[in-house]
């Protein structure tokens, strides 16, 4: 938990500013939609500011929140997602009239730049989350030479922010050694009442080819190189040399969809989901080896094991935090992709240990809420409104 000084139940104006929000589908956007419903619910008032997603898009106005649309470009290799652009004039204007208490910058496009120097110059208190390891996506799509770049860049907007807030004190400690300065850890939660195992659907299985208690293998994310599909892909074939029978689910979209598709038109590839649609995906498979090791926390994780499904993930991120191995789930070493293959063995011939498993894991869950993930990013807000380090508990690993 990040300490506070003293419970303040004076509501805060916090100006949220993200380049990702539903109805997009991705963590980040699911992340920042389940705290500003949090915060709202406690009576503080949310400016949200975010990128037009389409021509139809219009601000919404609900009780305690207010959209704010600003212009937004399309990111390559990301065509679901927006980037914002630079919006410094009309947020200062925004500001100088209604001023926030705090700003809080989700995303480090254009617009979270600009949002971030326009606090500044108003003297507005500002946090930043940090969410996404863009520097590590490089190396991906032939850019490894602008790693350092993006790494500096990203180093650059945060450590402008009164206050950068991280998922796990694993990311904290990492950051802090390439020179991330005041960082903060706020945790993530995960909606137990919408991913439970009672989701599970007979008639979802199916549809999926199973005719009764088949073995299904999922994938839940982007279907792009920063992920590490081979391996998934290797790790579902190792599960069939066990289980001929067993099916295979990818769920979700992105630039290696089409490639995919045509290397295995055995796998199902069911697209995009969001909502009940997608925790009935979830509970309605098996076993969950995710193969990613670029995540910053990865929410589908702890999205899996609410679901009741055996997950194999390397030791790192939400896996790290929440995985106790042999107990809820298996990790394997990071960049060790033979041991993650040994672990998806494992599961793949011993249904008494992935029973045990999903046991475990509904048990875990059951502690990770977003209200006490809201209550760790108020007691941020609130310090660094105040201009308190020692409110919100800021601290740079030695």
């Amino acid at each position: 938990m990040v300490p506070t000084e003293q419970p303040d139940p004076r509501p805060l104006f916090v100006s949220v500013v993200t380049e990702t929000y539903p109805p997009e589908v991705n963590g980040v956007a699911r992340t920042i939609a389940a705290l500003v419903e949090e915060l709202r619910r406690r009576g503080h008032s949310i400016e949200l500011v975010r990128p037009r997603q389409g021509p139809r898009d219009r601000p919404a106005v609900a009780h305690g929140v207010e959209e704010v649309l600003v212009p937004g470009l399309r990111l390559p290799h990301f065509p679901d997602l927006r980037v914002g652009l630079p919006s410094g004039v009309r947020l200062r204007a925004r500001w100088a009239s209604r001023r926030p208490d705090v700003t809080h910058v989700v995303t480090e496009g254009p617009l979270g730049w600009s949002a971030v120097g326009t606090a500044r110059r108003l003297a507005i208190p500002v946090s930043s989350g940090f969410h996404t390891n863009f520097h590590t996506y490089s190396r991906h799509y032939g850019l490894r030479i602008l790693t350092a770049t993006v790494r500096g860049y990203l180093r650059a907007l945060h450590n402008r922010a009164d206050c950068t807030v991280v998922p796990t004190d694993e990311t904290r400690l990492r950051l802090a050694a390439d020179g991330f300065e005041r960082l903060a850890v706020v945790g993530r939660g995960v909606d137990s009442t919408l991913f439970h195992p009672g989701r599970r659907s007979a008639e979802r299985r199916r549809g999926w080819g199973c005719t009764g208690e088949e073995t299904v293998v999922a994938y839940v994310g982007r279907l792009a190189p920063e992920k590490n599909l081979a391996l998934f892909v290797h790790a579902a074939r190792e599960v069939r040399r066990f289980d001929p029978s067993s099916r295979v689910v990818l769920i979700g979209d992105g630039p290696d969809a089409g490639a995919l598709r045509a290397g295995h038109p055995d796998f199902t590839f069911c697209g995009p989901r969001s909502g009940d649609d997608l925790a009935e995906h979830y509970a309605s498979a098996d076993l969950f080896p995710f193969p990613s090791q670029t995540e910053t926390f990865g929410n589908v994780v702890t999205e899996a094991l609410a679901s009741g499904l055996a997950v194999v993930a390397f030791d790192y991120a939400a896996a790290h935090q929440h995985i106790r191995h042999g107990e809820n789930g298996l990790l394997a070493p990071l960049a060790d992709p033979a041991a993650f293959l040994a672990r998806t063995r494992e599961l793949a011939g011993d249904r008494p240990l992935r029973n045990r498993l999903r046991d475990g894991a509904v048990k875990l869950v059951a502690s990770l809420s977003w209200e006490r993930a809201a209550d760790e990013l108020e007691g941020v807000l609130r310090g660094v409104a105040a201009r308190s380090p020692a409110a919100y508990g800021a601290r740079v690993a030695p």
